[in-house]
């Protein structure tokens, strides 16, 4: 009997004893909360460190605190759209006259046009919160420094940039998708020297089409450099490029802008490859092709050449333009007569270029319209075609008609500065002494420089222009960086 009432209570105990807990255990977390929401809430972290007294010494000015007082910190700004110096100057304290002052000064050394939104300039503030300096960056040109002397006065320094320029000769090949771009910067030349590549050889390759994988080529041009440092690609001297088993030569001879061949032969013809500087064709010249919209076999009277709308498009010989408009079809259409036998058109245009209409003289270049895919168009792409004495024929097929060659008499100073560059060009390599030929100096073409004057001026402020720089200005020049 005993034995089983003992039983039955174990049963109750439990029952019990497990609220019991669950109290107690909700208790401590609700205990355990409240104290960190406490510490929490404090405002400043209880330490166990000793607290650090008020001391007149630890403030007492040091050697250094008189440089830290003076030193200046310049604050970096933007130029925004539609300000001009004489507008930054006077947001910095500046009065109309002294900001005109400033500007005449600095307009007497660079165009201010070159200010463009985006361009960075830094100023220097006192303790007392008035302008200390001015820092002005011209990209390409040069540097500004306006600085306030101890007196109060303000001097102007203009510090140019050094220009030089230096002539690289690279080699390479293309592989790969046979992108002229991609193998010009591989062999160490900067990507836009692609297209001065193109131009040279564009009225006897085609580099939307002709390009092959395999295809080599050695160039030799100018970089431009401003402070030591690339800026811009300079002019093209010559260049070898071989294509499909055919060897083709440029040189710029006597510092003009016409390329011959190696015999002295000018490279420039009546007519372009193409109306466009890179592309690739899309659609040949046919006398049976499926109309792509139409879906109907008919003649196709030129060759489609692939562009995202707005793509310039250069007339591809001098003329006379003898229509632009709408032109069924066609969309929108520019037609140029050239001599008495050609006419070149152009279609599916989205808009003429400026000055472009019937009776408008062009010269082979200019753009004359720009890329769409207006009229019977499946998408952007410019419709080139040429007619000769009346019938259509393909534009791809122009021989062309050269310029004059090289007189005679300049003929053994040509063939002799073709040898120097073209030994050049097969090692990859400047030649030492290479010297354009004609050139009123006749100095080495490599490592030439033209830095130009350093100059300051000083603006002396007034007695009744506490803020600003009225008065006369002395102007000293200094040397160059």
């Amino acid at each position: 009997m005993q034995s089983a009432s003992r039983s039955s209570l174990v049963p109750q105990v439990i029952r019990l004893a497990v609220p019991l807990g669950l109290v107690l255990l909700a208790a401590a977390l609700l205990l355990s909360t409240r104290k960190l929401e406490a510490h929490n809430r404090q405002p400043v972290a209880l330490t166990t460190a000793p607290i650090v007294r008020y001391s007149p010494v630890a403030v007492v000015p040091s050697e250094c605190s008189a440089r830290i007082a003076a030193a200046r910190v310049p604050l970096e700004y933007t130029l925004a759209r539609g300000e001009t110096l004489a507008s930054v100057l006077r947001g910095l304290g500046f009065s109309g006259e002294e900001a005109r002052q400033v500007t005449a000064a600095l307009g007497s050394h660079v165009s201010l046009r070159r200010l463009k939104a985006g361009n960075r300039y830094s100023a220097s503030w006192n303790s007392d919160a008035s302008l200390a300096a001015l820092d002005l960056t011209l990209e390409g040109d040069g540097r500004a420094r306006m600085n306030r002397n101890p007196d109060g006065q303000w001097r102007l320094d203009w510090l140019p940039f050094r220009h030089s320029t230096e002539v690289r000769a690279i080699q390479g090949t293309l592989d790969g998708s046979a992108r002229l771009e991609a193998a010009v910067q591989r062999a160490g030349g900067p990507a836009g020297l692609a297209v001065r590549m193109a131009e040279a050889l564009q009225w006897d390759l085609d580099f939307a089409r002709d390009l092959r994988r395999g295809d080599r080529f050695e160039v030799m041009y100018e970089a431009a450099q401003v402070d030591g440092k690339d800026h811009a690609i300079g002019k093209l001297l010559a260049m070898v490029y071989e294509n499909q088993g055919r060897r083709y030569e440029a040189y710029r001879f006597a510092g003009g802008a016409v390329f011959y061949d190696a015999s002295g032969q000018p490279l420039q013809k009546m007519f372009l490859r193409s109306p466009l500087r890179y592309t690739h064709v899309t659609s040949f010249f046919s006398q049976h092709r499926l109309h792509p919209v139409l879906n109907e076999v008919r003649p196709h009277h030129g060759v489609d050449l692939s562009a995202p709308v707005g793509t310039p498009v250069e007339v591809t010989a001098s003329g006379t333009v003898i229509f632009a408009g709408w032109d069924g079809g066609g969309g929108n259409v520019v037609k140029v007569q050239h001599g008495s036998d050609y006419v070149t058109a152009y279609l599916h245009l989205s808009r003429f270029a400026k000055g472009v209409h019937p009776g408008a003289s062009v010269r082979q270049g200019d753009t004359i319209a720009y890329t769409g895919a207006t009229g019977l168009a499946t998408g952007p792409h410019l419709d080139y075609r040429v007619k000769y004495r009346g019938d259509w024929i393909d534009p791809m097929s122009l021989a062309g008609v050269r310029d004059q060659p090289i007189p005679r008499q300049q003929l053994a100073a040509f063939d002799s500065w073709r040898d120097i560059v073209r030994s050049g060009l097969d090692r990859g390599a400047v030649p030492a002494n290479l010297a354009m030929p004609g050139s009123r100096s006749g100095t080495l073409l490599a490592g030439i420089s033209t830095p130009g004057g350093a100059s300051s001026i000083m603006i002396r402020r007034s007695i009744d222009d506490p803020h600003g720089l009225h008065g006369r200005a002395a102007a000293s020049t200094a040397t160059a960086r």
